[in-house]
């Protein structure tokens, strides 16, 4: 049995399917800030996370990206599953953000334990649930939040998924993710440090209080 596989999914779904997963999964790592899916590829492939941490965004027509939420282990993409689904290309691109470790299900499996384990309905049904309010609460940042409001959740979100007050991006990183300059991710952080929330190092920042 793939190791994290039980851990992270053991209280979802039932042995047989835990079995199945182990069979047909294949076990892919990935390192940090490597792609494991792009902006119009065609996926033969659902990702189920069994440790690490990705990130999930979207991109306009002028290349512009926006992150739309994280996935952590024992998570899975509600947008990956609907492509899959539907024999789409990805709409998503989908990044590792730290050292991460994924099983690859070939969507004929997916479809076919819809109809065979009542487990994986739910678990399809839940993640669509819980990625939909991730979405709504992205467009409500965007939407009602400012700038200086959008960098505090952000970095809150990646101390939560990381496990880890050190956050390692640049500040052109975080830029992209929240689209919007670096300039103004600099000065805002800045900010924050002057407040005493955060520590900017060379590398890295340091959360002290948010």
């Amino acid at each position: 049995m793939v190791k994290g596989l039980t851990v992270n999914y053991g209280h979802v779904f039932e042995e047989e399917l835990l079995k199945e997963i182990n069979e047909v999964g294949t076990l892919r790592n990935f390192q940090e800030g490597e792609k494991l899916m792009e902006i119009g590829q065609y996926i033969k492939y659902m990702p189920l996370l069994v440790s690490g941490v990705i990130k999930v965004l979207r991109e306009d027509n002028d290349g512009n990206e926006l992150l739309l939420y994280f996935l952590q282990d024992g998570d899975t993409c509600a947008m990956t599953m609907t492509c899959c689904l539907g024999r789409k290309k990805s709409e998503v691109r989908v990044v590792a953000e730290s050292v991460t470790e994924v099983l690859m299900i070939p969507i004929g499996k997916m479809e076919d334990w819809l109809a065979s384990y009542k487990s994986w309905r739910n678990f399809v049904l839940n993640t669509y649930h819980t990625r939909l309010n991730e979405l709504l609460d992205t467009v409500d940042s965007i939407a009602f939040l400012k700038m200086d409001e959008r960098l505090l959740k952000y970095l809150k979100d990646k101390v939560r998924v990381l496990k880890d007050k050190t956050i390692n991006s640049t500040h052109q990183e975080i830029a992209y993710d929240l689209n919007t300059s670096r300039v103004v991710v600099s000065r805002l952080l800045k900010k924050l440090e002057i407040m005493g929330k955060v520590k900017l190092h060379r590398n890295h920042i340091e959360i002290i209080s948010l």
